[in-house]
């Protein structure tokens, strides 16, 4: 079972353009993301999918430094993007990120994975039932599932999202949830805007130059210890799917 990560990325966000490259101690969010995404011990390779779009060059000259595959294919049918790079990259298993979440934790990563190995699933994830913070997200499932969606999704959001068409089948598709064991979803830890840049930049130079391996227990402490950081960027709503 080859598992590949797809980490869609690109510099023409709406809320905030070129944040995947914004620097926090002279490095780039993706670099960070990358790095930890690397530690994801069920992970056989990690894959940028980004765009044709020459806005999109400096992805692409970040990921070749790092060592990192990359893919580029359809700025908007992002559906599309993934099936060809699952298929360029030959995956039996698809692990979908995002490149907003640059504290992301391997270990939850490897949480999903195992738990899509270990069922009979089609399609397991930690984001529909909120428990994880916001950037802790990965969703899991097979390339025939992948593939039939990108066979016969049509609705905008569909192409756009990559699986709507799975998970809100499930009458077609087994679907499995992965939980925390506490309610942790008040937590933002994704970047879309200037004031989640300031708590992902904060979370950052407070841990990374000391222990850059950080994990979710070692996020959490931060907020016991400055409080008011839960509100920089309460306020912000995450777009939901269509828009």
């Amino acid at each position: 079972m080859r598992v590949v990560l797809i980490n869609q990325a690109r510099m023409t966000s709406t809320r905030l353009p070129g944040k995947v490259l914004k620097s926090v101690l002279g490095k780039p969010l993706l670099a960070y993301q990358l790095e930890r995404l690397r530690r994801a011990r069920r992970v056989d390779e990690c894959v940028v999918a980004t765009t044709l779009n020459g806005a999109d060059e400096p992805i692409v000259a970040l990921c070749r430094k790092l060592g990192v595959s990359v893919y580029r294919g359809d700025e908007f049918d992002v559906l599309d993007r993934y099936y060809q790079a699952a298929k360029q990259y030959a995956a039996d298993v698809v692990v979908r990120v995002t490149s907003d979440c640059p504290v992301i934790d391997p270990e939850i990563v490897d949480r999903v994975i195992e738990t899509y190995a270990g069922g009979q699933v089609d399609y397991v994830s930690n984001t529909r039932e909120r428990t994880f913070p916001r950037g802790m997200d990965s969703e899991v499932f097979s390339m025939t599932a992948l593939e039939q969606a990108w066979r016969e999704a049509r609705l905008p959001y569909e192409r756009e999202h990559v699986t709507p068409f799975l998970y809100q089948h499930p009458e077609r598709y087994a679907i499995g949830s992965v939980v925390s064991g506490r309610d942790l979803g008040l937590h933002r830890w994704t970047v879309d805007t200037p004031e989640d840049f300031d708590l992902i930049e904060r979370i950052i130079t407070s841990l990374y130059p000391e222990n850059p391996d950080f994990h979710l227990d070692d996020i959490l402490p931060l907020f016991d210890h400055h409080p008011d950081w839960l509100e920089i960027n309460k306020h912000i709503r995450q777009k939901e799917l269509g828009q």
